[in-house]
């Protein structure tokens, strides 16, 4: 059984296996103070055009959204999202485990406006009954899919600065993101429009790493005390750093993301063919069709996805994931089949 359950199901893109074969018996300091790591940082900044910016690399997104909000906010701050974002559901409560509150704002597409967050902040920041609304945090692309412009991140970024606040940007799909041809968001752009973002590397080839990228000079100090604090700090640290040098490189970070939307195209062409609708019109790798019950139970027979949420008594919207590693043949074969069960 084929798995579209996420995107991180295979190991690591072999080019970087090579890398840590070829670096094995290489000698160096560790907690990142050593010229792999040094070398990553320096291929980040050109990526982004950037040299004025702080880079840290940690194994995973949760622990990247831990330690950055954590490390960001006072005692008594919080932080706005979306309801469906990665912090509010799929974290296990890590940012409220740090006695920070999250202030959620309702979605349909899993994006936020600004004046939603101003209005988040209108209503608590004047009083000391209520945590004070400090940061705002998006993925790009969201929790469905779907992916901010440059004149979106733009907008918030700057809603942020006039109310005092920093903009987070979770970019543990963000290959996915800067592939696709109707959206105008670069890796240059990235730095101009956040206060701190992360290059996701777990869901696009790397065996595991995030490189938090920290834009702000206000977020820069004692951060590396954070991680350290956090236990992110992993003596390894090259390991990590070594994959970003080998994906940022040269193209294989965004021909690895571009992969993945080219082959979530194909499920979504071939799901409207077959005749049915979808729960979020998602442009990337993350696919969200609504099936009758009887067909997803078929379906679900030969290949493996996450049933995401009931639409009503006999439909229920599914999530499909391709990865930079999905076999083209196996997406053909999953909406042939689709098609057949549905005459």
């Amino acid at each position: 059984m084929f798995s579209f359950k996420n995107d991180y199901s295979e190991i690591a893109h072999p080019r970087i296996l090579q890398k840590m074969l070829d670096t094995a018996y290489i000698q160096a300091d560790g907690y990142g103070l050593e010229e792999f790591t040094y070398e990553a940082q320096d291929i980040i900044k050109k990526k982004i055009n950037e040299e004025n910016v702080d880079i840290h690399f940690v194994s995973g997104g949760t622990q990247a959204n831990l330690i950055t909000i954590s490390a960001s906010l006072r005692a008594h701050e919080a932080v706005v999202a979306a309801e469906s974002a990665h912090i509010v559901v799929d974290e296990t409560g890590a940012i409220e485990a740090t006695g920070h509150r999250i202030y959620t704002i309702p979605t349909s597409d899993g994006k936020i406006r600004p004046e939603e967050v101003k209005s988040v902040f209108e209503e608590n920041h004047d009083t000391n009954f209520a945590p004070y609304p400090k940061l705002v945090y998006i993925s790009n692309p969201t929790e469905l899919g779907t992916v901010y412009d440059k004149n979106e991140l733009k907008a918030i970024h700057d809603c942020c600065k006039e109310l005092g606040m920093y903009l987070f940007v979770d970019g543990a799909r963000l290959a996915c993101a800067l592939t696709l041809d109707d959206v105008d968001i670069k890796f240059e752009d990235l730095p101009k429009v956040c206060d701190v973002f992360y290059i996701g590397g777990t869901k696009n080839g790397a065996l595991y790493g995030e490189a938090i990228v920290i834009c702000n000079d206000n977020l820069k100090p004692f951060f590396s005390w954070s991680i350290k604090q956090r236990g992110g700090l992993l003596s390894k640290t090259r390991v990590m750093a070594l994959q970003f040098t080998e994906l940022l490189r040269d193209e294989l970070y965004l021909d690895l993301g571009r992969h993945a939307n080219e082959l979530a195209k194909i499920l979504t062409e071939g799901i409207k063919e077959a005749g049915y609708s979808f729960f979020v019109d998602s442009p990337t790798n993350q696919v969200f069709p609504v099936f009758p019950n009887e067909i997803m139970d078929k379906m679900l027979e030969k290949y493996r996805f996450q049933t995401w949420t009931a639409v009503d008594d006999k439909t229920t919207a599914i999530r499909l994931v391709t990865s930079w590693a999905t076999p083209k043949e196996v997406c053909c074969e999953f909406v042939e089949e689709l098609i057949r069960i549905s005459k």
